[in-house]
């Protein structure tokens, strides 16, 4: 049901100026009864000024005349043209105008770490359109030379856990249609809290896992030889050296 224009200072407009019960007036305006309540008891609304619907042409007096004479009455707002479909509009997400230049950097990003997202999801998190999409993907968009891939939450365009949404349902979709998934993109799915308390240590592989602690057996180990420090300064005998002259002298 749509509600009407200043719907909290029309509720107190309508408790000072009609004996409306609390419920129907909470019905029109889409206030809860006890809020109403408040209103009228002073707690709600204080310093509020009323805001009166018939002047503003979104109540008939005589809509308030049957509320007044049933209390099951419901009242019904004037047709205005000019708010239909407001409630269903859907678009992009607004951007601010500060923000906006870092858009592109933001749709690299996703294009180049996320390529799994379709243009659908980025366009809704980042709030841009396909055609910009579509040529940071072909790297045909006009200053591609001299953008940057960062991150959307890191710019304030989307929130961590948008994002993680996103990639999640990306992810179903893909394993639904029978994808298969590579190690980087498997990597990419753990949430931000389980990716932050990782710790930073490698593990070893599970085929050489225990081999840190191995040691030789007593039959395996190799005696190591007794080192004198003397001998590395001990020169050959004389006697060589006389066997030596000795060979010369027969040959």
């Amino acid at each position: 049901m749509s509600k009407p224009l200043m719907a909290k200072a029309t509720a107190v407009w309508l408790v000072d100026n009609t004996t409306l019960s609390f419920k129907q007036i909470g019905d029109f305006c889409g206030l809860h009864e006890l809020e109403v309540q408040g209103i009228a008891d002073g707690d709600v609304a204080m310093g509020v000024k009323g805001y009166d619907p018939i002047a503003s042409n979104q109540l008939d007096p005589e809509e308030i005349k049957r509320g007044e004479a049933d209390p099951a009455y419901k009242l019904r707002l004037k047709h205005n043209p000019a708010a239909e479909g407001e409630e269903k509009r859907r678009g992009p997400r607004y951007t601010p105008l500060s923000k906006r230049q870092d858009r592109p950097n933001a749709i690299l990003w996703l294009v180049k770490f996320h390529p799994e997202l379709a243009d659908a999801q980025i366009a809704k998190l980042v709030g841009t359109t396909k055609p910009t999409i579509t040529s940071i993907r072909e790297r045909t968009h006009w200053n591609i030379q001299n953008m940057q891939p960062i991150d959307p939450v890191a710019l304030g365009l989307c929130r961590q856990t948008e994002l993680d949404a996103a990639v999640q349902k990306a992810a179903k979709k893909k394993a639904a249609e029978g994808g298969v998934m590579t190690d980087d993109e498997r990597r990419k799915l753990v949430s931000t809290e389980t990716s932050l308390s990782m710790s930073d240590e490698p593990r070893l592989p599970s085929s050489i896992a225990g081999l840190e602690n191995f040691s030789l057996t007593r039959d395996e180990k190799k005696p190591e030889p007794e080192l004198d420090a003397d001998s590395f300064f001990n020169l050959p005998d004389n006697d060589d050296d006389e066997d030596d002259e000795d060979d010369r002298g027969h040959r």
